[in-house]
């Protein structure tokens, strides 16, 4: 699997954007997906994960309630839209795969990294 991220940008606090992540591959819906976020100066974190269905997510307690992941397997897509978003929002945002069906919410449980897309949000 092959992953590219896009749809950051610049966006004003309390405004929305829409990441998405197009997989190529024939492969994935094998793997569970995720977004993961690095802001400047810190450690890579996990934001929301989904299995490989679609039926089950899982989010970071910081985005819970702002972010919706979801995906479309014949599409190869995932997709994060961010809502109500905040300055402690801005960092590159990375969609990866895992294989299997469940996700995690460890980074070393992903095996395939897109390039990252930065989303900056202003105050």
């Amino acid at each position: 699997v092959q992953l590219q991220a896009s749809g950051g940008g610049l966006v004003q606090a309390g405004g929305s954007l829409r990441l998405s992540c197009a997989a190529s591959g024939r492969t994935f819906s094998n793997n569970a997906m995720a977004w993961f976020r690095q802001a400047p100066g810190k450690e890579r974190e996990f934001v929301a994960g989904i299995n490989w269905s679609g039926s089950s997510t899982f989010y970071a307690d910081s985005v819970k309630g702002r972010f919706t992941i979801s995906r479309e397997n014949t599409k190869n897509t995932v997709l994060l839209q961010m809502n109500n978003l905040k300055p402690e929002d801005t960092a590159v945002y990375y969609c990866a795969a895992a294989p299997g069906a469940y996700g995690s919410r460890l980074l070393a449980a992903y095996s395939k990294w897109g390039q990252g897309t930065l989303v900056t949000v202003s105050s």
